[in-house]
């Protein structure tokens, strides 16, 4: 902790940096203030009531930043657009023409991009939809007229699109990944409720409830700091070469692996697919046909978060997703060719293919236990929930991962930016 407050003191005598610093606070506080605008027309008392009866839509709630509890003009929250990039991620594996336009640069990045932001539009129609139809089936929110309810779908779609520009705003001028640290924001914002409602249910419990869970949540942060720093580091030697009179190369250097290669995106893909089942099933609970309406009640009771269909499903996507992320970030073929180029091998592997090849089996092997590590950590708030009785551990269990995830990431993006500024200061001298 101290060393993050010595890497901040630091950049904010920089101006660059403290620029930087004061625009992601600024976002930050436009969102937390769009987050109290709420949609007109919803009892938000009996809003309140149900959000904190339903275990589900608490989970829900806690990744939209607190802005569904309030229904605000961001309700839907980043959901819609998280969905769209995983359609275009698996599309661009699928789809060769995809794939091509990814590896043009930054020129095709961008196309992906736009695709992914106007995919989103239709998106979050749906799940507005879909919000309308769950508020309504709770009495939440009377039958609309189409002209109201048409207002309401584009309030809550315009919220996103809003977001979702202030993430990119954030990646580009403020520091970190946007959609993470805007998430991060929402967690933040809503735990001093969770923390709260933890307290009043703890005053009923006995001292060994209170030091399972204190305990747990030392055991999360505490491992989540391992995992993030864990790396294998591949012994790289360079060949020795003549250039004119000089000699260059002999060196041998390290290759470092991250553990984790993925950070916190698996769990934040991971969450916005394992939540659908339950919202569709919610959605179907109303349909006139008995039939639908009876399957869906029993999917949305199997799916609800805390039993065992929610838990094992959360768990697989998480370490699906650790594969898949890792794979989109990390080329092993890129890197082999970037290593035989300067001249470089791992001793007693050949230069190249092999490379290639050795640098996946190492990727895979350490991903899984990076992997699994997630899955636990991610399913083990549920578990402890079984153990103490503690409902709200299910939310701070998931919010404290990806906030310690989120602050290391930030700490090591800020860290690199000073290391850059101090060889851009050397330069200038």
């Amino acid at each position: 902790m101290s060393r993050i407050f010595k890497v901040l003191s630091n950049a904010w005598r920089i101006p660059e940096l403290k620029r930087k610093i004061l625009f992601t606070a600024l976002i930050f506080g436009l969102f937390r203030l769009a987050a109290h605008i709420p949609v007109p027309g919803v009892d938000s008392l009996r809003l309140k009531q149900m959000f904190a009866q339903n275990q589900f839509l608490g989970l829900l709630d806690i990744f939209s930043g607190g802005t569904l509890a309030n229904f605000s003009i961001m309700a839907l929250g980043l959901n819609p657009y998280i969905n769209a990039s995983i359609i275009f991620q698996l599309l661009t594996m699928v789809f060769p023409k995809l794939e091509e336009m990814s590896k043009e640069g930054e020129a095709g990045r961008e196309q992906i991009n736009q695709y992914t932001r106007l995919l989103t539009v239709p998106l979050s129609v749906l799940q507005g939809l879909g919000m309308y139809a769950l508020l309504r089936s709770q009495q939440v929110i009377g039958q609309l007229p189409v002209l109201p309810l048409v207002a309401m779908v584009i309030t809550v779609t315009a919220g996103t699109l809003l977001l979702m520009w202030l993430g990119e705003l954030l990646s580009e001028y403020g520091i970190g990944n946007g959609i993470s640290m805007l998430i991060f924001a929402g967690i933040v914002g809503r735990l001093p409720i969770t923390l709260f409602q933890t307290t009043a249910i703890s005053a009923t419990l006995n001292l060994t409830n209170l030091v399972v869970f204190g305990g747990l949540a030392l055991l999360v942060i505490a491992g989540v700091v391992i995992v993030n720093e864990a790396t294998r580091q591949i012994p790289v030697q360079y060949a020795r070469r003549v250039q004119g009179k000089k000699l260059y190369g002999g060196q041998t250097t390290y290759l470092p692996l991250r553990v984790n290669q993925a950070g916190v995106i698996p769990i934040i893909f991971a969450v916005s697919l394992v939540l659908l089942p339950s919202l569709a099933a919610r959605f179907l609970e109303s349909v006139p046909n008995a039939v639908v309406a009876r399957m869906a009640s029993d999917m949305a009771r199997m799916m609800n978060p805390g039993g065992w269909a929610y838990n094992i499903t959360y768990f697989l996507l998480v370490i699906g997703f650790t594969y898949f992320y890792t794979a989109v970030v990390f080329n092993p073929e890129k890197i082999a060719d970037e290593v035989k180029k300067y001249g470089g091998f791992i001793p007693g592997i050949r230069p190249g293919k092999p490379t290639a090849e050795y640098l996946n089996l190492i990727l895979t092997r350490i991903t899984l236990a990076g992997a699994l590590f997630l899955g636990v950590i991610a399913i083990l708030p549920s578990i402890a929930q079984g153990l103490t009785g503690l409902s709200t551990l299910t939310i701070g269990g998931t919010g404290i991962l990806i906030v310690v995830s989120v602050i290391l990431e930030t700490s090591k993006k800020v860290e690199s930016l000073l290391v850059m500024h101090n060889y851009e200061g050397f330069l200038k001298r």
